[in-house]
């Protein structure tokens, strides 16, 4: 019976539509609501709809973090140490992080020319703090603060700022500690001490960079002793170029000009960097050993650099075969130990050595395997260049880049990388991207000869290696622009969610304006809750938009897109917490579209100028730029990554904003946002039908028509142009698509055969294989109509098809593999409470077998008669 349930590692994600762009000029601010359209004549429309979820999805969280995260462990006191120089050349900022060997802010600086780590520590006296509406004087004479061991007086001030949800300048008094953790921490900081405090959840680091301004990924330099940016000089024609883009005087183009242009026209270096993968002697094929225990030896580690080395240090070990080379190794160069403590301290010194190492779930294995380990060698703490935190692995001198961390975030998976992987393991990735897989292992690795042992390892990290180096650096050049709009040093943006970047980037301009940054629970109160009712169970609010499909096959059929629907409502009726029912009895009859909300005139909302910002800059000047042909290849490249770093970004902004565990989160904003949309696509609706076009499907951003003339499409994007200034785009020509009456689920055929399909199981990664051949097969014979006689014959062959399907069913003629099942559990087999899905029940079949399961393990089963119903 265990033979029948297959498990396989991974950790997969669902995919959202990706909007599109339109690349016209952008409109002058407006801060007034557009005014009123047509009425919508009455349509049936379902305000809010539900795909019927996959087991796979229950409960799935959106990638959003909640409150600020405590301060991770401190660096470690160790020998190995970066030059410090009292001067450098221009470098690239990677990191900023605490030492408490210092007690002060360490910042790591990439060299270019040299290809080194620099360490500079702060000079300045910069101390952590947080803020309290407590005078100052109460602040010193309070005598549980006093006696905190953590307090520093003598840095205690009054300091004024913004605070945006009352629209006025308050005084506050900032309570400086000797070191983060006494701010917060382990329950007994300075913010459990005070009664109200703000900005005393933000990590020590993070604040830091707000404060001075960094920009992690940009360009600084050591000046005798002092930090200092070093400004990328954009070229006069191209800011005279940006100038008839962007209107000069406008708010906009101050911030796109002066900021963002220099941050993203710097290109990336090409940094210097190795990749290392371990193998560890295991009893268990397909388990990883556990790494904290550390119980079995080291018996390889593969190595691949920039610079060219490709080398396996190997453990001898007795009774186990040379083996014959195979071609993988003929450029490997291959080193064999009689001692693992000396193994590691070669692997050792090529970790300290190189200013970025890669892993690809170094995090959670490699490095905290070899900390562990090496401690049982007896290797003392500050001889190991690994610092292990609650979740993470970091180095001593450079930086750990676990590439599992960064391609397992949604953002970079869908937006980035078009959703070409769905499973985040090395080998369904590597498959993916550049087309290789890993050896196939069917033996243990304590099993395999020398040379089996070293090519399966050496695979492993030359695939780690290229997955940061495919297609020109792109996943390098990626992370550092996303370092560059985040404000994260390279450690955080490759570990944390988009909404940690998102927030960020918003806590940064908060701080470098003086606003005071808010505590959800404040903007909750004082802005209220939402006025809509959600139809979707678990969610706050009304959502999008999703028409009542007709059944039917229909040609010709044109969509028609809004391009980045929501961050242009956020730009355009200038959403954001502070402005939606802002503090001003004046704006209070600036009523938002189909809600009770008003939204500020006489202040320019943060989250609206930011996105705005962000949307523009991209559509106007880098999309565009990524595709003209008078620019350098190398140019183009680097303008293509720019607009897909800044298009992560915005495609999860929305959701970012409506998500109740953001710390910005306002409910009234996140409503009106969605309330916008609908009032936008039902307007668009009737004003399609009202000019006599057949209307006969819309989902969210996009609707779709049914034989429409040349004329009354131009009408229409005209028409929506003027009427709210968000562009209307054509996104796609079908040549006939076909509908179920089961909401976002459809078929539609391009002119040049390919296939959309959307929500219809036969695509689904859980589908068991038998059904999904079968549903290639009938893909296939859609692909092929061309008119409504093509459409009935097809119909005669996917008859057959089905028939040849559900006599193989009957007659026993499909295997196990073929009849499968595959759900990922999406938590711990003993967490499921409430309900037991047949993939929970196929789960702990195994682990009553002693299989052990984690979050993100795919379990494949089979349906049976048993009272069970699965095996």
């Amino acid at each position: 019976m265990l033979g029948h349930i297959i498990m396989n590692i991974s950790l997969d994600r669902f995919i959202t539509k990706e909007p599109k762009e339109q690349e016209k000029k952008p409109k002058q601010e407006q801060l007034e609501p557009k005014p009123k359209p047509i009425e919508a004549p009455k349509i049936v429309i379902e305000k809010e709809a539900e795909e019927e979820p996959e087991e796979e999805e229950e409960e799935l969280e959106a990638e959003v973090e909640g409150a600020e995260e405590p301060e991770e462990a401190l660096l470690e006191e160790t020998a190995f140490e970066a030059e410090m120089p009292e001067n450098t050349g221009p470098c690239f900022l990677l990191s900023v992080s605490y030492s408490g060997k210092k007690g002060c802010a360490l910042v790591k600086l990439y060299d270019p020319e040299k290809g080194k780590i620099y360490f500079w520590y702060d000079n300045t006296g910069h101390r952590p703090y947080l803020l309290t509406d407590m005078p100052l004087q109460e602040v010193l004479k309070n005598p549980n603060v006093l006696k905190h061991p953590g307090f520093d007086p003598s840095h205690c001030q009054v300091v004024k700022k913004i605070d945006l949800l009352s629209d006025t300048e308050i005084e506050l008094t900032k309570v400086t500690a000797k070191d983060p953790l006494s701010i917060g921490g382990r329950g007994k900081g300075l913010r459990d001490i005070i009664p109200q405090t703000w900005e005393s959840r933000i990590r020590y680091h993070d604040c830091y960079i707000y404060d001075r301004e960094l920009y992690p990924g940009y360009l600084y330099r050591i000046r005798n002793g002092v930090l200092e940016r070093v400004d990328y000089k954009v070229s006069d024609e191209e800011i005279e170029a940006f100038k008839k883009i962007f209107p000069p005087g406008d708010e906009i183009f101050e911030e796109a000009l002066n900021r963002w242009l220099p941050l993203f026209s710097c290109p990336a270096p090409n940094y210097r960097r190795v990749a290392i993968d371990i193998e560890v002697s295991t009893p268990q094929l397909d388990r990883i050993p556990d790494a904290k225990a550390a119980e079995y030896p080291v018996i390889s580690a593969a190595i691949v650099s920039s610079d060219g080395i490709r080398r396996v240090l190997l453990l001898k070990r007795s009774e186990v075969p040379l083996g014959e080379k195979p071609p993988e190794l003929e450029n490997v160069e291959l080193v064999f130990y009689d001692d693992e403590k000396k193994l590691l301290e070669d692997l050792f010194k090529i970790l300290s050595s190189y200013p970025i190492v890669l892993t690809f779930n170094g995090d959670n294995f490699d490095l905290r395997y070899l900390w562990h380990r090496a401690l049982k060698l007896g290797f003392r703490k500050d001889q190991i260049p690994i610092t292990l935190g609650r979740e993470v692995a970091l180095l001593s001198v450079g930086i750990h880049v676990d590439l599992y961390k960064l391609l397992h975030n949604k953002a970079i998976q869908v937006y980035a990388f078009g959703n070409k992987y769905r499973e985040v393991t090395l080998d369904s990735v590597a498959s993916a991207l550049l087309g290789v897989k890993k050896v196939p292992l069917e033996k243990l690795v304590t099993e395999l000869s020398y040379m089996d042992l070293a090519a399966y390892c050496f695979r492993d990290a030359e695939l780690t290696y290229n997955l940061s180096s495919f297609n020109n650096d792109m996943v390098m050049n990626l992370i550092t622009l996303l370092m560059r709009i985040s404000r994260l040093s390279m450690e955080d943006v490759t570990r944390q969610g988009v909404s940690n970047w998102i927030k960020n980037l918003l806590y940064f301009e908060h701080r470098r304006r003086g606003y005071l940054i808010p505590r959800q629970e404040d903007i909750l109160r004082i802005k209220g809750e939402t006025f809509t009712r959600a139809v979707i169970k678990g969610k706050k609010y009304l959502g999008a938009i999703v028409i009542e499909p007709r059944p039917g096959v229909y040609f010709n059929v044109v969509v028609l897109d809004f391009a980045s629907l929501y961050p242009s409502i956020i730009k355009q009726w200038n959403i954001s917490y502070e402005t939606v029912r802002c503090p001003h009895p004046e704006c209070r009859n600036n009523l938002l579209p189909n809600t009770p909300h008003w939204v500020c005139r006489k202040r320019r909302g943060l989250m609206s100028l930011i996105t705005g910002l962000l949307r523009d800059i991209r559509v106007y000047w880098f999309k565009p730029k990524s595709k003209d042909k008078s620019l350098s290849e190398d140019l183009r490249r680097w303008y293509d990554i720019v607009q897909h770093a800044l298009k992560v970004i915005l495609n999860a902004s929305y959701g970012v904003f409506g998500a109740e565990v953001f710390p910005l989160y306002c409910p009234p904003a996140a409503e009106s946002t969605t309330a916008i949309g609908r009032y936008v696509i039902t307007n668009t609706i009737a004003k399609a039908r009202q000019e006599g076009v057949d209307v006969i499907y819309g989902d969210t951003d996009s609707v779709f028509l049914h034989d429409p003339s040349q004329e009354q499409i131009n009408t229409l994007l005209d028409w929506v142009e003027k009427q709210f200034s968000i562009d209307l785009e054509v996104d796609k020509v079908y040549s006939y698509v076909t509908f179920s009456k089961r909401k976002k689920n459809y078929l539609g055929v391009l002119p040049n055969g390919v296939v959309d399909i959307k929500g219809l199981v036969g695509k689904k990664r859980n589908t068991p294989m038998f059904i999904k051949k079968a549903f290639e097969e009938m893909v296939g014979e859609l692909s092929k109509v061309r008119s409504p006689e093509d459409f009935e014959k097809a119909k005669e062959k996917i008859k057959e098809i089905a028939k040849t399907c559900y006599f193989g069913l009957k007659n026993r003629r499909f295997s196990l593999d073929d009849l499968a099942f595959k759900v990922m559990l999406s938590r711990d087999v003993n967490k499921y409470v409430k309900t037991t899905p047949q993939h929970v029940k196929a789960a702990k079949q195994l682990v009553s077998k002693g299989v052990e399961l984690k979050p993100g393990d795919i379990i494949s089963y089979v349906k049976v008669t048993s009272p069970v119903g699965v095996k």
